[in-house]
Order: C-alpha cells, then structure tokens, then sequence
C-alpha cells in the first residue's frame, strides 16, 4: 500500500525530509517507516569530514516527522495547521551510521491534549537500536 499522500502532509520540504517511504499506518495511532542514508546528503560533508556519520538529531526529527504524519492521519481529528516540534523529553542517541544504510523508524502516538501530541518512538537499522525520544508537536 502507497503512503505518499500521508507524506505529503508533512510541512517539510523534500531536502528536510527524514522518512522515505512508510511502511504501516494505523491512522492516529502508530505508524513504522524507512529512510536511506545516500551519502550525498549535504551536511555529511561535515559531520564529520573524512567520517561521516549519520547525526542524532536528525534521528530525533525523524520521530518527529513520523510523528506528524501519524497526528494528520487520524480520521476523527481535523488536520492541524503548522504543526510543528516543540518539545524532546528522554532522549537516548544510542548509535550511528554510516551512508548507505537503511533507517527503520517506529512512532507511536502516546497522547493528545487540544494541539499538542505526543509520540514516542525509536530509530534502528537491523536489529541495533539507534535512538529513541519522546516528542511533542503542536499546531493550530
């Protein structure tokens, strides 16, 4: 099954998207996608030159993209304009990669109080756990 109108509704352009294809949904409940690390992403160049390494938090952000998408999809809920990241709480950035590996990240939605939702999820590649965080997002 075809997600892309669920990517869609991200606000971010595709040069700050972090989830390339989504993999399940249970609209405003959970969802899992991936994301591929090409290497040619620009700021790889510096972080760290000669090494580069895949940063925590874009792992974060990705959580919250998934996020996002998850919040949007929920049938009973109308969307939320400008939704937006506006808290991280527990944070763990347990690894990192190198390009030309595959992201598989993971949301849950956790809660919901008028416009702000929260997610907990997590990023790993095969079986190794790379980070995880509890997000917030608000819009209005």
């Amino acid at each position: 099954m075809s997600y892309d109108q669920e990517l869609r509704s991200l606000p971010h352009g595709p040069e700050f998207r972090f989830v390339d294809e989504i993999t399940a949904l249970q609209p405003g409940a959970s969802a899992t996608a991936s994301y591929r690390i090409t290497g040619g992403e620009p700021f790889l160049k510096g972080h760290f030159p000669g090494n580069p390494l895949w940063p925590g938090v874009i792992m974060i952000e990705a959580i919250a993209q998934l996020g996002g998408v998850i919040a949007q999809s929920d049938p009973t809920r109308e969307k939320l304009a400008d939704l937006r990241l506006t808290s991280v709480k527990n944070a763990k950035i347990l690894g990192t990669c190198p390009p030309d590996t595959t992201l598989t990240i993971t949301a849950t939605l956790e809660g919901r109080m008028g416009n702000l939702i929260q997610i907990k999820g997590t990023v790993s590649s095969g079986e190794t756990k790379l980070a995880e965080a509890m997000v917030t997002l608000s819009g209005v």
